[in-house]
């Protein structure tokens, strides 16, 4: 039996939040929570039930016992979190905005003890779970990290078990976007699941329409490539066929981070429950739409029982708004 039905891996931030508008520089009060987008899929997946297991290494600091009584408060596995002694546990700093709009955020993360993962933080154990989730994120940290990202992911692939990549890109983090493009469609090659946003799947195709970023990610080895287009939906592709279904509107967005995440949150536990990717989309812009009206990077990821509480009446009501409605792509296509 496998340890976990989810290992996820990547590097949790301390996140000092301002408690009042305006540019960092002028704040003077800040609260702590915890940040990454790794990390906030792992949350989620916990919250719906799932066993999840975390891979990551934090600082021997104040910072990185904060992180990790965090992280097994919300249900994960953390008996694979390595304390480096070296080196610190980076964190980040996020304005606060009330009018929906970007945060500010700085980090502090270069040298960290995340970015010090490495092959040998790869164990037997991790490579029974089910699943594995992963992001663009750790390849960016470092050499070392982006050389284990792949192999944890090659040997996943080996071993049959399913994989899902969100490339989640990080420019500044990247000495190149050459660079970057090669090793994010590197590691996208091993994943079953692939979900880019419009952007990143541009960028890192060179394809401007969704059905052929999609056709990229396929002829790569993909089976389900899922193109994020923020609030009006998402359009996805297989090799059976081709799909639009619409995003869930939303009164008011009061924090955009952390949507992506939501997204991955409810495209993956679908799946892995064994819903049809149409059913997967329409819970993945569910908890993404559910994020968005949530302050936090993780706050609007619902529990099961909200899950099964708040969904069904959601998405009957979305699609009766948009049943008679277009989609973004510019085609007719298979609708929810």
């Amino acid at each position: 039996m496998p340890e976990f039905d989810v290992l996820s891996f990547g590097e949790t931030m301390a996140m000092l939040v301002a408690d009042e508008t305006g540019d960092l520089a002028g704040v003077n009060r800040f609260h702590k929570r915890i940040a990454g987008a790794d990390s906030n899929v792992a949350i989620g997946l916990s919250r719906l039930g799932f066993q999840v297991g975390w891979l990551s290494r934090v600082g021997a600091d104040s910072l990185g016992r904060f992180v990790v009584q965090a992280l097994e408060k919300e249900g994960l596995d953390c008996r694979h979190v390595a304390v480096d002694p070296a080196h610190p546990t980076g964190f980040q700093l996020k304005s606060r905005t009330d009018d929906g709009s970007d945060p500010q955020v700085e980090y502090f993360r270069r040298g960290s003890a995340a970015s010090h993962l490495s092959i040998d933080s790869i164990t037997p154990t991790l490579l029974t779970a089910r699943h594995l989730h992963a992001t663009g994120i750790v390849p960016a940290l470092s050499m070392t990290a982006r050389q284990m990202s792949f192999e944890l992911m090659t040997r996943m692939r080996e071993a049959g078990r399913s994989l899902s990549f969100d490339p989640n890109l990080r420019p500044s983090l990247w000495a190149s976007e050459a660079l970057m493009i090669r090793e994010i469609n590197r590691h996208a090659a091993l994943a079953h699941w692939v979900l880019p946003g419009l952007g990143e799947g541009r960028l890192l195709t060179g394809f401007d329409d969704p059905a052929d970023i999609a056709a990229f990610y396929l002829d790569q080895g993909a089976e389900v490539v899922v193109i994020k287009l923020g609030p009006d939906g998402a359009y996805y592709r297989t090799a059976l066929g081709e799909g639009f279904v619409a995003g869930v509107p939303v009164a008011q967005v009061v924090d955009t981070v952390g949507a992506g995440d939501g997204f991955a949150v409810g495209l993956i536990s679908a799946l892995l429950e064994g819903l049809d990717v149409t059913e997967a989309v329409r819970r993945a812009n569910w908890i993404g739409s559910r994020a968005v009206q949530n302050r936090g990077d993780m706050e609007g990821l619902p529990t099961r029982n909200e899950l099964l509480a708040e969904f069904n009446e959601a998405n009957r009501e979305q699609a009766l708004a948009h049943r008679a409605g277009t989609n973004p792509c510019g085609r007719e296509l298979a609708r929810e």
